[in-house]
């Protein structure tokens, strides 16, 4: 054989044994990726493989970790998380955890969440801040896998506590846990069973980016919705499409509601929070001087309700009562709805409640 012969032989030879090389480990990528004792399915439809329980996780928002806390999975997992923890006594785990992005809706610091070698990283799934496809399509080339959970709809709060469940291992923590929403879901529920549909009152719940002259209400599909109707009542604005959807002033007014609610995310209440500028009296009142407004029966008859943003999340059980209590104080007059928010700050993160967690317009 020639000598550029046997060069040309030892070139093809070289090629082809790349290819096979190049195919064998495609072979191996997609047999880890589609195989593992640990499957789980997040709120984005995505499938996800692990052989074995994550032992480094990075996590964007507040829901993920309390529901990690209430499944008592082992925090010394997190390796990465957002500015949302900055209440070092709520958070003390966190004090020196690296920050990978600002809050849950920022940008990810992708240099900082690289050091942090996370192997899955925990995102909203359809918040509308949130591009959890692109967060995805960034973090899935670099081995990082991306588990899209909520925390914050009822509809799929279970499904979304038993990923964690199966993702760490605690299924009978799970299984506790349901035991307690069952307990307080049923305790609500017999007290408005055979409720006649005149005595549900009329509600309105406006989104926190609600505009001056332009309300943005929250309709059926929100997580309000849901819970607004375990607790004895109906949003006027169920059928309208969308997460939330603006409306005119005269909408609500033509709907005359019997209570107008408000989400509370933006307001300084919730945890270790006070309205110390008293903004949530400030708001209301602005709310009650729309023009045309003294003419709605919740305005008449002082009926407005700021929630904070821990009731739209996983304590939304633990705070059932508390809005059942709001709608419909002669059926659960008896009922100490403070204890089951008290109970959850206790059992689920060990530490008393403080703060102010509920702003109502007749001076709560």
């Amino acid at each position: 054989m020639s000598v550029s012969k046997l060069a040309i032989f030892q070139v093809v030879l070289v090629l082809v044994c790349s290819l096979g090389v190049y195919q064998a480990s495609i072979q191996d990528s997609i047999s880890s990726t589609n195989n593992g004792n640990i499957i789980v399915t997040d709120s984005n439809g995505i499938e996800h493989h692990f052989d074995e329980t994550p032992s480094r996780v990075a996590i964007t928002n507040t829901y993920a970790a309390s529901v990690m806390r209430m499944l008592e999975v082992d925090l010394e997992r997190v390796v990465g998380i957002s500015g949302d923890f900055d209440d070092e006594s709520l958070w003390p785990e966190f004090i020196n955890t690296p920050l990978v992005q600002q809050s849950a809706h920022s940008e990810i610091d992708f240099e900082s969440l690289l050091d942090s070698r996370p192997e899955i990283y925990i995102v909203f799934a359809t918040n509308g801040m949130v591009d959890t496809n692109a967060i995805r399509e960034k973090l899935d080339p670099v081995g990082i896998k991306v588990v899209a959970l909520d925390f914050y709809k009822y509809d799929v709060l279970r499904d979304e506590i038993n990923v964690i469940a199966d993702l760490f291992g605690k299924q009978q923590e799970a299984s506790d846990l349901f035991s307690e929403f069952d307990e307080i879901e049923n305790m609500v529920s017999e007290r408005i069973l055979g409720m006649n549909e005149s005595l549900r009152p009329q509600i309105v719940m406006e989104h926190h980016a609600s505009l001056t002259r332009d309300p943005v209400v929250l309709t059926g599909t929100s997580q309000w919705t849901d819970m607004i109707e375990k607790a004895g009542g109906r949003n006027v604005f169920a059928d309208l499409p969308g997460h939330t959807t603006h409306v005119d002033m005269e909408a609500i007014m033509d709907e005359n509601p019997d209570v107008i609610m408000f989400d509370g995310i933006t307001f300084d209440i919730g945890f270790n929070n006070y309205d110390d500028e008293d903004k949530c009296q400030t708001h209301m009142q602005f709310i009650a001087d729309r023009p045309g407004f003294d003419s709605i029966k919740a305005i008449q008859d002082n009926r407005m309700a700021i929630m904070s943003g821990e009731f739209a999340g996983p304590m939304m059980i633990h705070g059932l009562p508390t809005l059942a209590k709001l709608l419909h104080p002669d059926l659960f007059s008896d009922i100490d709805a403070d204890q089951y928010l008290d109970d959850y700050f206790i059992d689920h993160h060990n530490i008393e409640r403080i703060g102010k967690f509920v702003c109502t317009s007749f001076g709560g």
